[in-house]
């Protein structure tokens, strides 16, 4: 009866460790809107990693960066996709995060560039940023890092808020309103191309306004996460040339709470299989080390730092 009792007592014990230790690896990924880049890359990868790791992944459709940082900071997700200008605010307290320093994630990897886009009807006669003035403008969703980004772009050009129609609409609300004529313009920063605007140039003529070198450099040296990025000519219906903007970068951070093993076995087949990555989302391209280490102003996650170390890409 002893016996028995003991050996009940072991397999209790097991079930318990067991069950801890998968709980532990689930891994809720917060993307952004369904219409988004976050959300359309964070599907395909979460996809993969599910599939190399055995890690159980779900993707959630989000807010995009504040929230998803928040979102981690409650405990209701562990992986993420964010602005690495916003991970910054919100590490340091400072601008979104004004008084509010979260210091509950760390950084996994820098992804690809986000790029900021202001988009026009092609027979708005719009061709400036500094032509916005007194337009209805969207500037992304209330308290996401698009918005940040808009807020600084437009006072590089000596507008405000105030000087605009401000409207705080997702990426695909915001393309219906522009193809609506509700509003005149819109900022969407996010891999491009970007879903909502190439569906949107399939039924309007669009234009992507350029952000003048001048005016880029200015803020390149209030913000030093900017760096200054040419959208491709033909990465939308009509786009004949290329249009110099600037971008940040997407970046998978993670909570503090998931495991080093963990952390570095997502870590190691983001890069691994970036083949794959590659023909699932066009973003893919992008992946490198030397990318995803650059730049990078939250300190990594021990699981993500030891395979950086291994193959050399921090030290």
């Amino acid at each position: 009866m002893r016996k028995f009792l003991v050996t009940a007592l072991i397999m209790v014990i097991l079930v318990g460790v067991t069950a801890c230790r998968d709980k532990s690896e689930q891994v809720r990924m917060a993307t952004g809107g369904s219409t988004g880049t976050y959300y359309a890359f964070g599907t395909a990868v979460g996809q993969i990693l599910n599939e190399k790791t055995g890690i159980p992944i779900s993707v959630q459709s989000t807010g995009a960066s504040r929230a998803n940082i928040q979102l981690i900071n409650a405990g209701e997700i562990e992986l993420a996709i964010v602005q690495n200008d916003v991970m910054d605010y919100a590490w340091r307290g400072v601008d979104l995060f004004n008084g509010e320093q979260i210091t509950s994630f760390n950084t996994m990897a820098a992804l690809y560039a986000e790029v900021c886009q202001i988009v026009v009807s092609a027979s708005s006669g719009i061709r400036s940023v500094a032509e916005l003035r007194g337009k209805e403008v969207s500037v992304g969703d209330a308290g996401s890092g698009v918005e940040f980004n808009a807020r600084q772009i437009l006072d590089a050009y000596g507008l405000s808020f105030d000087d605009i129609g401000k409207h705080n609409l997702s990426f695909g609300a915001s393309a219906d309103a522009l193809r609506d004529n509700k509003i005149d313009a819109f900022f969407c920063v996010a891999g491009a191309p970007t879903p909502a605007i190439i569906d949107l140039a399939t039924n309007r003529d669009i234009a992507i306004l350029e952000i003048d070198e001048n005016f880029a450099n200015q803020l390149i040296r209030r913000y030093p996460f900017y760096t200054r990025f040419p959208i491709p000519a033909g990465s939308y219906r009509g786009q004949v040339h290329a249009v110099m903007t600037v971008a940040v970068k997407a970046t998978f951070i993670v909570s503090t709470r998931l495991s080093e093993d963990t952390v570095y076995r997502l870590t190691k087949n983001l890069f691994e299989n970036q083949a794959l990555i590659e023909a699932a989302h066009v973003k893919g391209t992008e992946l490198s080390p030397a990318y995803a280490t650059e730049g990078i102003s939250v300190p990594f996650h021990p699981g993500a730092a030891k395979y950086f170390r291994e193959i050399g890409a921090i030290r």
